[in-house]
Formats: C-alpha cells, structure tokens, sequence
C-alpha cells in the first residue's frame, strides 16, 4: 500500500478538474494543465478531491501509484500557487539580466549567453547575481533551471558558477606549498 497515494488530492475553491479522452485537466487561477492519465491506474473526480487507485493488483500498477498521485497533486499547487526556483550567481563578472522573453548570462566566456525563456513561465532578476524561474508546470520550471545552471556549474575550489538556492557545494582544499 502506498502511503502516498492513499491520500485524496484537494481541490481548493476556484479550481476545477475534468478527464476527457485519457487527459485529466486542472483548471485555476493561474491557468489550465493537464496530465496524460496511465492505464494501470484508475482516477476518480470529486466535489472534494481527486482519488487515485491502482486498476489491477500488478507490481507495475503499485508502483506507479504513489508517483501518479503527486503528479496530480502538483498540478493542483501549480495552478493555484505555481512554483519557484532560486538561482544564485557566484564569480568575478558573473551576472544576469532578464530583457523581455530572454535570460542574458554573462559567464566568463568570450560570448554573452542567451537564453530563450519557454511560453508559461517567468524569469526575474531582481539582482544581477540572482535569478527567480517561476510558472504554474513544475517540470518547465525545473528544466529552465537545470539548463541555465548547465552552462557553469559550480566548482568545488572556489565555489564559483551557478548554484540553486539552498545547495551546499562541497569546497576542497586547494594544492599546497
């Protein structure tokens, strides 16, 4: 039995929720998703929340069932808070600035990079060594953030690159005399 998937997904007032052919859709205030539904898991809609149950009693449709219930849930927070992610800039001429639907990095590298920002989401720099990612789809959310950090991760000497907020780099001792 999975502990997660047990549990009902709330539907908070001002959000709606509809299966139509295979695709379970959110709607709410910070847009509509939606979610290609698996065929070993069965979906039950309510006035209250939004019930998952595996289909049959097979290994595969247990295992899917924790998983499907917070992907569920996570179009739920998506269209009614969103989602966030925090980018900190570490280095000497390292920095950020959002023009528009485009990210311009400078980092270190004889070019200037430029980075298009995807339909539904949000970029900001409210400091030239920070940059917030945010939309109502956690998935784009974290691949622009995975794809921005990608272009200079940080390094473990000086700790230089781009790190999310919160992460812990592991510093080394450099060479010694």
């Amino acid at each position: 039995m999975s502990r997660i998937g047990k549990r009902p997904v709330a539907i908070p007032s001002g959000v709606t929720a509809s299966i139509n052919e295979g695709m379970l859709s959110v709607k709410g205030p910070k847009g509509t998703l939606s979610l290609k539904l698996a065929d070993e898991i069965t979906y039950d809609v309510q006035a209250d929340g939004i019930s998952v149950q595996p289909a049959n009693a097979t290994k595969r449709a247990r295992s899917f069932w924790g998983m499907q219930r917070t992907l569920v849930q996570n179009l739920v927070t998506g269209v009614t808070e969103g989602f966030t992610k925090k980018l900190l800039i570490t280095g000497v001429g390292y920095r950020a600035n959002a023009q528009g639907r485009k990210l311009k990095l400078q980092l270190g590298y004889s070019h200037d990079v430029d980075i298009d920002v995807p339909e539904g989401l949000e970029v900001k720099t409210p400091d030239n060594t920070t940059v917030e990612i945010s939309g109502a789809d956690k998935q784009k959310v974290g691949q622009l953030a995975a794809e921005i950090r990608r272009w200079r991760k940080p390094e473990p000497y000086k700790g230089k690159g781009i790190k999310y907020d919160g992460e812990y780099i592991f510093r080394k001792e450099g060479k010694k005399k």
